[in-house]
Formats: C-alpha cells, sequence, structure tokens
C-alpha cells in the first residue's frame, strides 16, 4: 500500500508544524514564545460558549443538515446583509468545517487538471496545496512590499489565462495584514469584468480586525456586477475566537453551494451541530466586543512594527488588519550567526531565532516570498516585547 498520487501533491501545513514545535518544547520546560500561531488569545466569549453549552441540554447533538442547520444559515444571511450589504438566501449559503474547509470544497468541486488559479504571494499556505490536491496548477504571482502587499490590476491581467478558474483574493490578508481598500478592490473589478470567465474566490476571514478606522469591504460588495461569480467567504473561528469550534462559511451561487454539499456529504458530513447552535449566537448576539479586541490588536501591532523597525537589518510595513506582521530581511542573508553558521534562506534564519533567541515564527517561503517571515501578535504585550528585545539582540549577534 502506498500513499495516493493526489496526497503526494501536498505538504504538511508549515504553520501548524511551527505550533507543535512550540508546544513540544514548552512540555520540556523550554521558555518558548511562540509567534507562529494565527489564534486569538482572547476566550470564546460567554455568550457563545453558554450556547453551546445550552444546545448540549437539550440534546441538539444530532445529524443536521450537510451544510448547515436552517437558523444557522439564517444567521449568516442576516451577517452577510448588515455588514456587507450581500443578499444571499439559504440556498446560496453553505456551512463547512471551518474556512480551510470552505476553501477546500469550493476547490475540490470546481477545479481539475489543466484548470490554474491565481494567488498572490505572500499567500495563506493552504491555497496553492488545495488547487494542486485537486488536479490544479496554481499560478502565483508576487504581492510584494513594494505593492504593499496588495495584488496590482496590471499583474491580475498578466496573470489570467484561458485556463483560469479563479482568482484568490485576501484581505485583510493571512500572512501579511495587507487589506484592499474600496478603490483597489474596484480596479481589480475592471480587471475581472474584461474576464467573465474567471471567478473570485473572497477569503474575508479576518474581515473585523482592522485598524487605523480602515472600512473594510468585499468584492462582490464593491463590484455588484461580479456578484454571480463570487464566493464570499468567512467564518467564527478569528472574530469570535472560535478556530477550535471550526465553523467557516459562504455566500455564493446556488449551483455552486450544492456541489460543494454534494462533496461534503461525502466527506465530512454536517459541522459540529454544537458548534454551529454557538455560531448562531456569535453572528446575531453582541458585536460590541468586536471593535474592543481589534483595538488591543492594533495596540500590540504598533508595538511590535515599532521594535521589528528598530532591529538591525529588518523592515517591518505596518498592517491595516489581521494580527500578522510580515516583516522583510534580505540584509540577514548571507550572515553567519556566533557560531559560525550562515543563514542562507528565511528558514534558515527563523531556525536560528528558534534554537538561540527561543522564539518562533513561520519562515517567508512557506508562503510564497522572501526572505521574509510571518510574526502572530496574538499575545500579550509583554511577550510581545520580551520576544522583539530576543529577536534584537539575536539580528544585532549575526555578522
Amino acid at each position: 500500500m502506498q500513499p495516493s498520487a493526489a496526497l503526494a501533491r501536498i505538504s504538511p501545513s508549515p504553520t501548524l508544524a511551527v505550533t507543535t514545535r512550540v508546544q513540544e518544547l514548552q512540555r520540556q520546560g523550554i521558555d518558548v514564545i511562540g509567534l507562529g500561531a494565527g489564534e486569538p488569545d482572547f476566550d470564546t466569549p460567554e455568550h457563545i460558549k453558554d450556547a453551546g453549552i445550552r444546545a448540549i441540554r437539550e440534546n441538539r447533538t444530532r445529524y443536521t443538515n450537510v451544510d448547515g442547520t436552517p437558523e444557522l444559515k439564517a444567521a449568516i444571511a442576516a451577517k452577510f446583509a448588515r455588514d456587507n450589504a450581500l443578499t444571499y438566501d439559504p440556498s446560496q449559503i453553505s456551512v463547512n468545517v471551518g474556512g480551510k474547509h470552505t476553501l477546500f470544497n469550493a476547490i475540490v468541486a470546481t477545479v481539475g487538471p489543466g484548470d490554474e488559479v491565481v494567488i498572490p504571494a505572500p499567500y495563506w499556505v493552504s491555497y496553492p496545496d488545495v488547487v494542486q490536491f485537486a488536479g490544479g496548477t496554481p499560478v502565483v504571482v508576487a504581492a510584494g512590499p513594494e505593492q504593499d502587499y496588495k495584488l496590482s490590476p496590471a499583474v491580475l491581467d498578466a496573470a489570467i489565462t484561458p485556463r483560469t478558474k479563479w482568482v484568490i483574493l485576501n484581505s485583510p490578508s493571512n500572512p501579511t495584514g495587507a487589506a484592499y481598500t474600496v478603490a483597489e478592490l474596484r480596479a481589480l473589478g475592471e480587471v475581472f469584468a474584461r474576464h467573465p470567465r474567471v471567478w473570485v474566490f473572497a477569503d474575508d476571514m479576518y474581515e473585523h480586525i482592522v485598524y487605523d478606522d480602515f472600512k473594510f469591504a468585499t468584492i462582490a460588495e464593491v463590484c455588484p456586477e461580479l456578484y454571480a461569480r463570487t464566493l464570499t467567504v468567512n467564518g467564527c473561528s478569528k472574530a469570535y475566537s472560535m478556530t477550535g469550534w471550526r465553523i467557516g462559511f459562504a455566500g455564493g451561487p446556488a449551483w455552486l453551494i450544492k456541489a460543494m454539499a454534494k462533496l461534503q456529504s461525502q466527506s465530512t458530513s454536517n459541522p459540529c451541530s454544537i458548534a454551529q447552535a454557538a455560531a448562531v449566537a456569535a453572528l446575531t448576539g453582541p458585536q460590541g466586543f468586536l471593535k474592543e479586541r481589534a483595538a488591543a490588536f492594533q495596540s500590540r501591532r504598533d508595538l511590535v512594527v515599532s521594535m521589528l523597525n528598530q532591529t538591525t537589518g529588518m523592515s517591518c510595513p505596518r498592517p491595516e488588519g489581521a494580527f500578522y506582521v510580515y516583516p522583510s530581511f534580505p540584509a540577514l542573508i548571507g550572515k553567519r550567526t556566533p557560531k559560525g553558521v550562515v543563514i542562507d534562506s528565511d528558514e534558515a534564519f527563523v531556525g536560528y531565532l528558534l534554537d538561540e533567541a527561543r522564539v518562533a515564527a513561520v519562515h517567508g517561503a512557506a508562503f510564497g516570498l522572501s526572505p521574509a517571515m510571518r510574526i502572530s501578535y496574538a499575545t500579550s504585550e509583554e511577550l510581545l516585547r520580551t520576544a522583539c528585545e530576543r529577536i534584537q539582540e539575536a539580528c544585532a549577534a549575526l555578522r
């Protein structure tokens, strides 16, 4: 027995690998500060937890509809209307086991050999692997710091071919935190208008984590002409601190939602019934804490950006959202550590940070753009300050 060809086309998640490594070291009693996990450090709000407990006590523990309960679909439709001015009926809503599952369902249900998916880099690590699993071809296009880590209309237009099936837009971005303005989305919409066969996968998972009065918008909202060929994707994990509850969702054309449900019916079946009940409370309950938590993240962002920009050989852009920074450090490549080891890649650099500074980050090559690293600031300011001091000392020690 051998693993399948499809499995051979993908790699284990590098972000999860970093988290696992940090947990192993911490279990050994080693003082490691983990800045690799894409997970809020805030607890799930009490009213959401109470809804989950209530669902258990009310015995809502049986199978539900494959792609979501009517109650949750109604709550998601209301959320899209309230936050994004988008109208979907229940047949246009898909509920999945987290945002990664939404991506998997959409791509595997629509992409096959010969199909291309345009992915701006830096990208979330799962995008190209899921495309490759489906038999498609990821077309990775650079959206580097000179473009503020955002896809430009000219680069998008040049990347589209007759084989292009999807373009993935993630705003605010994992790993950079970059977010598209209304004007930038409209400019991209003009490109999509010239390519009517191309679909848009709009990953809005960090919608509620934005800073400095940035106004979030999603492309189907800004460009209504793209509504019929856009899958608008979101979830409860990041904004509502529900990563472990595993609820992602999407709104899109009914035929695509039906195709995704068909695939889901033969894989996971329904998301956890308890998590779905909690998600209803998340989407329909109090929303005021979202701004409070975003303000806390903004304070952490300002601290990390300031300290990394004071670090030898490092440049750290100021992101508009999410809870990541993506500092670049080309000047450090080729340097030697105090032990004489040459830093020949960003993977070697983050290895050096972990081994010598006891700070864990994820190397930029995992996200398709080097030399850089992703740092998550979803932890306390005290730990962030200590981590940045360790990074500063480690960089200053390179020769």
